[in-house]
């Protein structure tokens, strides 16, 4: 572990030279480093991603599908008023041992999941506050809400959910990173040394691989785990953390990496006539989108982003962001995902017009606003700067000054979702293949207040009273109607502007078997094997 620690990223590289001294290893460039890891705290896929080798969940979605099936519960039974879901867990499921000396000396059980739900659910539990406690995706997804109580069955591996309504998305949201089942003996173990804030940071878990070490900014790595789902067929899992897209596919190239996240649109035609890679491709599950925050004026005023809308030239952006990599979004959902409404009639570029609008809603011409930036590349933004330096010379022509901003990618989130920003980019891809995880991200809580991922601070009652209604209706015809007036209501008020769905492209190396990309721009590799 010394070595990891001395010689960083250098590491990847001697590993793969090394070969079989080492075993078989697979090497993963990413994009950044990971806040944590513990799923329930964060809410960027940096994060999630690097997390997601440790850990399992009650269900999980089938690779590159969008079907939950089931995991650390081998079967769940939804009783006829969908009010209860019993779940059996696997017996024998193995914890890993933590590299701080933790052993376990049971298998999971009840108490785990328990523990793992109420830590984020009640304001008493022992790990309530530790590492700031914020639980964004169970809030945001109505759990709180939803949850009447969960309870051990008749056995230590039955576990009862009981609802206080019907919830249609519940069992596909459990198959989300914000439901991982985490080790409450590991957690005592902290406790009781005095150290919990290590349980955010050095994972114990029942995936495909453990944790082995971490240094910030260069290297990620795990080693293999033979639980309950098998051994997987690579020794050694390493994340290469290679921010620049283009040293990422330089190391492709090289082979000291043989996945790659989010390459460069302008390196597309390059990677599909390289013999060695494999260029894997999607339609993306995802939205990029510019967030106006509607607490600040004058942007509170639905006519002031209706103009907005219309000044920025987003064919442009598609056309040299994109490069053709994607297709304009007119909708907070893709067109691939069921309830979509080509009816929306989608907002015209018109710079004069938003000038006009601008005048007309009492705007100086001059105003002056931010506008923030991605720091990284991500599937639904390819080059958030260059996107933001083309939205700053639209916003000029229709009369507002508005300045560039960026911050470290993680504080770009927290300080994003504290509402700091004007204007700022970001997205989403989707996590579970349900609507509703793209509309919670304009929901807000029953008293009128932003919910934690709604970064634009947009609330409106009536979308927000049909988002709860859908989640109760369990046909899918109800809910699809509900769906199409809720993006019509998205559309007048402005809730962001949606500018754009990418096609997600993962290269690999022709040496890799077994790599499916996933809907939900989830990177796993318990089924990946490597060509030595």
């Amino acid at each position: 572990m010394k070595s990891v620690k001395l010689f960083g990223a250098l590491l990847v590289t001697t590993m793969l030279a090394a070969g079989s001294a080492y075993g078989k290893s697979l090497v993963y460039c990413s994009e950044g480093s990971p806040e944590n890891f513990s799923p329930s705290i964060n809410t960027t896929g940096t994060s999630l991603d690097a997390a997601r080798p440790v850990y399992n969940k009650l269900v999980q979605f089938e690779p590159g599908g969008t079907t939950p099936k089931p995991a650390l519960a081998e079967s769940f039974e939804v009783s006829p008023d969908a009010l209860t879901i019993t779940f059996k867990l696997r017996p024998g499921v193995k914890f890993h041992s933590g590299v701080n000396g933790f052993t376990p000396t049971r298998d999971l059980n009840a108490e785990d999941v328990i523990w793992s739900f109420e830590r984020m659910w009640k304001a008493d539990h022992p790990y309530a506050k530790v590492s700031g406690g914020s639980y964004d995706y169970f809030n945001d997804m109505g759990m709180p809400d939803s949850l009447a109580s969960i309870e051990k069955g008749a056995d230590d591996l039955t576990v009862v959910m009981k609802l206080k309504e019907p919830n249609a998305p519940i069992i596909a949201n459990l198959g989300m990173d914000f439901a991982t089942i985490h080790s409450a003996e590991y957690a005592k173990f902290l406790m009781d040394k005095g150290t919990p804030e290590q349980f955010d940071q050095i994972p114990v878990g029942t995936g495909s691989f453990q944790f082995v070490d971490y240094q910030k900014d260069a290297v990620i790595r795990f080693k293999a785990f033979d639980g309950w789902a098998g051994k997987p067929k690579v020794d050694d899992l390493i994340y290469a953390i290679t921010p620049d897209p283009t040293a990422r596919y330089a190391k492709l190239k090289a082979n000291e990496c043989q996945v790659m996240i989010a390459p460069n649109p302008a390196d597309l035609d390059a990677m599909s006539k390289d013999p060695d890679i494999n260029l894997m491709s999607q339609a993306g599950l995802n939205i990029g989108y510019l967030s106006i925050n509607a607490q600040k004026p004058p942007f509170d005023k639905p006519e002031v982003r209706q103009a907005l809308a219309m000044a920025i030239d987003r064919d442009a952006i598609l056309k040299e962001v994109y490069q053709g990599a994607g297709q304009k979004a007119k909708n907070p959902i893709p067109p691939t995902m069921w309830s979509y409404d080509e009816g929306t009639a989608d907002y015209e570029y018109n710079p004069e017009k938003a000038k006009e609008m601008l005048k007309a809603a009492g705007v100086a011409e001059g105003l002056a606003t931010d506008l923030w930036w991605m720091p990284v590349q991500r599937p639904y933004n390819p080059n958030a700067k260059r996107m933001a330096e083309m939205m700053q010379a639209d916003l000029a022509k229709a009369g507002i000054n508005a300045t560039l901003v960026s911050y470290e990618w993680g504080e770009y989130r927290k300080r994003l979702q504290a509402g700091e920003h004007q204007l700022g980019l970001l997205g989403w891809t989707g996590d579970n293949g349900d609507p509703d995880n793209f509309f919670f991200l304009a929901g807000c809580d029953k008293d009128g207040k932003p919910a934690g991922q709604n970064i634009s601070k947009w609330c409106d009652a009536k979308f927000n009273e049909l988002m709860l209604k859908a989640r109760s209706l369990s046909e899918q015809p109800d809910r699809e109607a509900i769906y199409k007036e809720m993006q019509k209501i998205h559309h007048d008020g402005v809730a962001w502007i949606n500018i754009a769905h990418s096609t997600v492209f993962e290269p690999t190396r022709k040496s890799v078997t077994g790599y499916k990309i996933s809907p939900f721009g989830a990177h796993e590799f318990q089924d990946v094997d490597v060509a030595e």
